[in-house]
This record gives structure tokens, sequence and C-alpha cells, in this order.
């Protein structure tokens, strides 16, 4: 059986901002939803570590703010400066936040899965 060719860290990367570029305001997504539709379940990390990279002139560009952990904690607040930078940009767009938590999460949950195609 023929093996589907492995996407390079930088490939894999790109893909993991066009897909948070995606996400529309006062919606949120996870490292993991992030993973699971780029093909590479179980790669939250790798998505988080994505995110961690992503260059100083592209963080107008993509909203790394819509990106939390599985259960909508905030768990990338320390790369906004300052500490309630994340939670500001999301409470602008809607988005309730309590104790580093993103509230209700069913409703503004965005699973990529349910909402692009796998042509990204």
């Amino acid at each position: 059986m023929p093996q589907t060719p492995r996407r390079n860290q930088e490939d894999f990367y790109l893909d993991v901002y066009a897909v948070v570029q995606c996400v529309p305001p006062g919606r949120v997504t996870s490292y993991g939803a992030i993973a699971e539709f780029l093909g590479s379940k179980g790669a939250a990390r790798l998505v988080g570590y994505a995110m961690n990279a992503l260059p100083l002139y592209q963080r107008n560009d993509v909203p790394a703010h819509r990106v939390v952990n599985r259960n909508g904690l905030l768990t990338g607040k320390h790369h906004f400066g300052e500490p309630n930078r994340m939670q500001e940009l999301l409470e602008a767009e809607g988005v309730v936040v309590q104790d580093d938590q993103v509230q209700d999460m069913d409703r503004v949950f965005w699973h990529p899965s349910h909402h692009l195609t796998d042509t990204i």
C-alpha cells in the first residue's frame, strides 16, 4: 500500500496558520481539532509549537487568540505580551472568559472539520 508523503514542519505550520485564519470572530477552536483536521490526530502539541513559532509579521493576520486547549483554557496567553491580552481580544469578540477559561464552549467552539474542506 502506498504511503502518503509526509509534510515537512514548515508546510505543517503554514497549514495550521491557514486553518486559524478561517476561525471566525467570536468563536474558538482547539489545538487538537486543528491537528485532527490536518490529518495529524494526536499532534495538538505540534499545533501549539506552530502557534508559538508564528512570525511577528504575521501576528495581525493569524488570529492566534482564537486557539485554546480542548477545555477552553487560554494556555497560550503568555505569548501575547500583556498577561490579559488574549482574554481581552476574545472578549472584544463576544467570547466570555472567566478564570482563563472560555465559557460556554459548546456554543463558541468551531471545529475545522465541520466548516472546511480538506483542501487547505
